[in-house]
């Protein structure tokens, strides 16, 4: 059991007056000094201090404090060993007595059933702390800088090489990133893609639909993963099955879980927490199909105000993902505007700019009925924040029996998904079970008309005979 913390008076007014005796040590402290964290009796003292040193620039004498407030604080003058306990037990006092006053003001939120601003005053609480993070040294070991980003850049591959590339290597954990589209412009099915690109990779990825059932998203994942068209898997369970089974051995862990709409970022913590205690496994992808169908913690907004609602949906959701430090994925709807467009823009999102600007990289999916037919996806990119791709587009082919999206440029990698390498295999195996092998009659040999009589044909294959060779070499069109 732990042992109970004492903020009592003595220890409060000990606080006050080592600020007094250090002004440097006040000024690292200040951003989590709030007067009405203190005792009663010495809450006027402690605004004092706040608004004179704000006013002035310089500290107050312990006299000035003492006669402007009727206090009796003594002149202190402790070692300088004694301020890293001040900075220690300041900065623990400074959170336990925010965190009091939450809870206490939150009682009336409670009974109105106003959950979400109880969950921002605890959480800013919880997160009251000292700065002790200087930043980066630009001029201290650059190499060991570079280093780290590029270690952590790109670190997870889309399982599209072609995006890869512009990505400068792929996805970041920690990340948001949105896949644009038209109303059944393919956004389930890019997300469902990408889990299965991941999941192959050895990631573990948890899928939150808030549209289509789990058994459907399932069914879908069967098809890509098997090679098996989706109006084929009934016929062939048996085969999806094991195949399903022996993949699965390999890969990491795909959990679907369905959500109706308008649940929030808590609701997702509350499903990875029981998740993690039931599998032992963290989440690296979180794919959240999809972001317009969610609601705010934070604040109280109607479903019908896109700009304000998706601004602090994606908002939470980025510091969901810096929370988690996962790779979150979701989609986003365009407007209407776009219906024409061959090319998309900021203006053609629906809900307007914040998820842009709020986002790490936005892509557009775009399809005609003539691509959909040639089996053919254009990825645009609308925005990307490490990279350069901003206004490059990809082209990526679609299986339209299969569902599956591969690249046909990931001959240029050296790495290629899993859909990927086993069409190069079967591809492969289809050419070879066609190879013939030229077979040529030794003009030497004695001719009978008879096939099953007298000397047999002698085949010869690889080099050309000497013979025929001597007569096209020698073979001068001008004389004929």
């Amino acid at each position: 059991m732990a042992a109970k913390t004492d903020y009592s008076y003595d220890i409060q007014k000990i606080y006050l007056e080592m600020f007094l005796a250090d002004a440097e040590t006040f000024v690292r402290c200040q951003s989590i000094f709030n007067h009405e964290n203190f005792d009663q009796k010495l809450r006027t003292a402690a605004n004092f201090i706040s608004e004179y040193v704000d006013k002035y620039k310089i500290m107050p004498d312990v006299s000035i404090v003492n006669a402007a407030c009727r206090t009796s604080f003594d002149q202190v003058q402790l070692p300088p060993e004694n301020y890293d306990w001040l900075m220690e037990d300041f900065e623990q006092f400074s959170r336990h007595k925010s965190l009091e006053r939450a809870i206490i003001s939150s009682s009336d939120l409670l009974e109105e059933g106003n959950y979400g601003p109880v969950e921002k005053l605890i959480r800013d609480a919880i997160q009251i702390s000292l700065t002790k993070d200087m930043g980066t040294d630009y001029w201290k070991d650059p190499k060991a800088r570079l280093a780290k980003l590029k270690e952590n850049n790109g670190q997870i591959s889309t399982g599209w090489p072609s995006i890869d590339r512009k990505l400068f290597g792929g996805f970041k954990r920690g990340e948001l990133d949105i896949w644009c589209a038209g109303s059944g412009g393919g956004k389930s099915l890019f997300l469902a893609n990408l889990g299965v690109n991941f999941a192959l990779a050895g990631l573990n990825v948890v899928y939150f639909t808030f549209e289509l059932s789990e058994e459907l998203v399932s069914m879908r994942i069967d098809s890509m993963v098997t090679d098996t068209p989706t109006k084929d898997i009934f016929k062939e369970l048996d085969d999806v099955e094991m195949k399903v089974r022996m993949i699965g051995r390999k890969a990491g862990g795909i959990q679907i879980k369905y959500l109706p709409s308008g649940k929030n970022c808590n609701d997702l913590r509350s499903y990875l927490k029981e998740y993690q205690v039931t599998t032992g496994r963290k989440p690296d992808v979180i794919l959240v199909d999809y972001l317009d169908l969610m609601m705010p913690v934070s604040i109280k907004v109607s479903p019908s105000d896109l700009f304000i609602k998706d601004k602090y949906v994606s908002e939470e959701l980025r510091n969901f993902a810096m929370e988690t430090q996962a790779v979150v994925v979701t989609a986003a709807q365009l407007n209407r505007s776009s219906v024409e467009e061959i090319e998309f823009d900021h203006s053609h999102i629906s809900g307007g700019l914040s998820k842009i600007q709020t986002a790490d990289n936005v892509f557009g999916i775009f399809t005609s009925r003539a691509m959909r037919e040639q089996g053919r996806y254009q990825v645009q990119f609308m925005k990307t924040r490490s990279s350069s791709g901003v206004g490059q587009k990809v082209d990526l082919h679609f299986d339209i029996d299969t569902l599956r999206i591969t690249d046909p440029n990931a001959d240029d990698s050296p790495e290629g998904s899993f859909a990927q390498k086993r069409t190069e295999t079967v591809s492969q195996g289809i050419v070879n079970s066609i190879k013939k092998t030229s077979t040529l009659s030794d003009p030497s040999a004695p001719r009978n008309s008879d096939p099953g009589k007298g000397a047999p044909v002698k085949k010869v294959t690889g080099e050309m005979p000497t013979r025929l060779r001597s007569i096209i070499d020698n073979y001068n069109p001008e004389k004929d």
